[in-house]
């Protein structure tokens, strides 16, 4: 077999397998199915190990292990854990309660990594529902959607938005000035949308009972004091010309040069699988780009009546492979075929495949996590219960976001 066939083959099995999520009969996940067939191109395909590292794009790797870093710095601190319990005490009104964490949730989302802000606040948030009877699901449901759309504001909120920004070599302020409007009409959105289907179904069912005692960090005042300080210098430091990778290496090595917490346990909270992921998708989607084939397909598509660069199409096409491969990989192979000298484009990459992550429960790992530290709890979230109020709410966003492209170029 031709060795680009061999590439399109390894190419195309590798990207079900992550649609799917596991490959039958072995215990792979997405990190290790992107792994397997970064490992496959260069055993079969004739993928050198030059090549396989100048596909993967290094900055990107830097800067999120650098913000892992600085997250789970935070969430030892106990930061996380006491702006939860704080949050719990606005349960008595449930309204403005789901503002607030909302708030919170998209806030912190935007400049930390979401996925740990999700794993912090789900069973706090869960377990002081359950505990004044009112039903969790909704509010559940709400924290992931705000998580989401909150990390769309920023260059650094998830994963998919530092690759864009590093690939497409974004402005980090000009980001963040464009994407405001947009998140900001997304939250709105979703508040409204989230508490006028679900303010009539507060009441707890009888039947739920929780078993999770959520792990609780003590809080730290001065080494929680001491992540802050270092994420606001970050945060302001990401305005200048300052390499953006070297920034966050430097302040994740000040947090590992710590009198507190020990190297293992702010590695351990490391989201290495995250990583793999990356690392192996790198190399899966360059070796993809390099056989010439996605040009091709764009082109044809255009000639059909379909061009990927049109905001609409875009933002469909992010939305929908988001969701069957994952943000990572839809993001990661879009970036490869779309053209990012338009100027609008990368913009409505990182905003739709945020958005569009909370269409359905698969459509991003946070939704996920905070499903599992459901169950665990005994809450049930269904596939309905997040797609009643995720579609709408993904709907929203999406119109608003298009409408903000259409307002402003």
């Amino acid at each position: 077999m031709h060795p680009v066939n061999i590439i399109l083959a390894i190419f195309a099995v590798t990207y079900i397998g992550i649609a799917v999520g596991h490959i039958p009969g072995l215990k792979l996940n997405r990190a290790g199915i992107a792994l397997l067939g970064a490992i496959s191109l260069m055993i079969f395909g004739g993928v050198t190990t030059s090549d396989a590292m100048s596909f993967v794009n290094g900055p990107t790797i830097c800067l999120l292990f650098g913000f892992f870093v600085i997250s789970a710095q935070l969430r030892l601190s106990g930061f996380y854990d006491k702006v939860a319990e704080k949050l719990a005490n606005q349960l008595g009104n449930p309204a403005r309660f789901l503002l607030i964490l909302m708030l919170v949730t998209g806030g912190l989302s935007a400049v930390l990594n979401h996925d740990i802000v999700c794993y912090a606040f789900a069973p706090i948030t869960g377990s002081a529902l359950l505990r004044k009877k009112i039903n969790p699901v909704p509010f559940l449901i709400a924290l992931t959607i705000a998580s989401n759309i909150g990390a769309g504001a920023t260059l650094i909120g998830n994963p998919q938005n530092m690759m864009i920004g590093q690939v497409a070599h974004l402005d980090f302020g000009r980001y963040l000035l464009w994407s405001l409007a947009p998140v900001s009409f997304a939250m709105a959105a979703a508040y409204g949308i989230i508490w006028l289907m679900s303010r009539k179904s507060l009441q707890l069912p009888a039947a739920n009972q929780y078993g999770l005692t959520p792990q609780i960090y003590p809080f730290d005042r001065r080494h929680t004091v001491k992540g802050i300080i270092m994420l606001v210098v970050v945060i302001g430091l990401l305005f200048t010309s300052f390499p953006k990778e070297v920034i966050v290496l430097a302040a994740a090595g000040v947090h590992l040069a710590s009198t507190k917490f020990r190297t293992e346990d702010l590695l351990g909270l490391v989201e290495w699988p995250i990583l793999v992921l990356f690392v192996g998708l790198f190399v899966v989607a360059g070796a993809f780009q390099a056989t010439g084939y996605g040009e091709q397909v764009i082109h044809s598509l255009a000639h059909g009546g379909f061009n990927l660069n049109a905001p609409v199409n875009l933002t469909l096409a992010t939305t929908a492979l988001s969701n069957l491969a994952g943000n990572s990989a839809a993001v990661m192979l879009l970036l490869k075929v779309v053209d990012l000298a338009r100027p609008a484009t990368p913009y409505i990459l990182a905003l739709a495949n945020s958005f569009g992550g909370s269409l359905i429960i698969i459509g991003s790992v946070s939704n996920i996590i905070v499903v599992q530290q459901a169950r665990e709890m005994g809450i049930t979230i269904s596939f309905w219960d997040f797609a009643r109020l995720g579609i709408p709410v993904t709907l929203a966003a999406l119109a608003g976001l298009l409408a903000w492209v259409a307002l402003m170029h």
